[in-house]
């Protein structure tokens, strides 16, 4: 399909379907289009609205053009979100991976360099001592031999160079922001994914499901973080058994006391990895609060537990105990072992 035939049917406010949309895709990702042909694109689609169909159709391509990832294994899960919540908080999803690991799961964390926030995931493991410079099969052997490992985003998506220019000078979010959490080059099953806006949680989740995922908590708290906040309610649409279902939790039912985002806020990568560390050196205070409460979310997500509540208390269990941190250690250790 001509990409102007696609801008054409945009401009006229009608969606492209599923098949229509892969074939744009694949032109874009292989470098049939022009800067503007893929600006004018996002754009157009961005001003429709993008639809199920359509995101579902563009993150089918983003799969199959991705280096794969190759893990198998049960409960194995993603904790990377949309990011954009402009509120500058630690690596909340990075630290919450490790408890999810050291709770019995697969963690497959699909992450990047800061671009709208203070700190990246990429960019707090690599200050920790995380080797980033792994290829795919020595990924999938820190999946599978510490329970976490690191997929760099930009070592697995190489399709993506064609549309870093355009995306870069535009400076909007476009659907580029939504396909991020939707393309694990692992496949992972279960996610957690904090998202931007309310108005994608339920949107999303139904993506997934045609995706074929199996267990989503698709996240935005009232507060505006792409996480479950400690500051307020969140609202959650939950993909589970092939069904969508939406509902809102709060700290209080977890029997955490809210707290001021203002406490968990960041200015760089160093401040970041300190907080992560007296987070996983099991120190009171939010941080520890909201990672128990996130990492909680993704456990039952992974489906080692049996509901959101009994998920929240193990991870509060394994943070005390010291698991989390021994996971945090062991993969820098196993990682620095692992050269190309």
């Amino acid at each position: 399909m001509q990409i102007q035939k696609a801008l054409q049917i945009l401009l006229d406010k009608q969606d492209l379907s599923a098949d229509q949309m892969r074939a744009v895709m694949r032109l874009i990702m292989s470098g049939g289009a022009t800067d503007a042909q893929i600006g004018g694109f996002l754009i157009a689609l961005r001003c429709k609205g993008e639809s199920i169909d359509e995101i579902a159709a563009a993150a089918e391509v983003m799969r199959e053009l991705a280096g794969k990832v190759p893990v198998r294994c049960e409960h194995l899960i993603d904790t990377c979100g949309t990011g954009g919540d402009g509120a500058n908080t630690f690596n909340i999803s990075t630290t919450c991976a490790f408890v999810v690991a050291a709770a019995g799961g697969r963690v497959a964390k699909h992450g990047n360099r800061s671009v709208s926030s203070s700190c990246g995931s990429a960019d707090v493991l690599e200050a920790a001592g995380v080797n980033l410079d792994l290829t795919a099969e020595q990924v999938a052997s820190c999946v599978n031999e510490i329970g976490v490992g690191f997929l760099f985003a930009p070592k697995h998506h190489g399709a993506m160079k064609y549309t870093i220019g355009p995306r870069r000078e535009m400076g909007v979010r476009t659907l580029f922001n939504l396909l991020g959490p939707l393309s694990n080059p692992a496949g992972a099953p279960n996610q957690l994914i904090g998202v931007f806006a309310k108005d994608w949680l339920e949107p999303l989740a139904q993506v997934l499901k045609k995706l074929g995922s199996r267990h989503v908590l698709v996240v935005n708290a009232d507060d505006g973080l792409d996480e479950i906040s400690i500051a307020s309610a969140t609202s959650v649409a939950e993909l589970k058994n092939g069904q969508v279902t939406t509902y809102t939790v709060t700290p209080e039912q977890f029997g955490l006391q809210r707290a001021s985002l203002a406490e968990l806020a960041v200015d760089g990568t160093a401040s970041s990895l300190a907080m992560v560390e007296s987070v996983l050196d099991n120190r009171p205070g939010p941080a520890r609060d909201i990672v128990a409460l996130n990492a909680g979310a993704a456990i039952y997500a992974a489906d080692i537990a049996d509901s959101l509540a009994a998920g929240v208390e193990k991870a509060e269990q394994i943070i005390a105990g010291g698991a989390a941190r021994a996971k945090w250690d062991a993969l820098i250790a196993y990682s620095k072992t692992l050269t190309n």
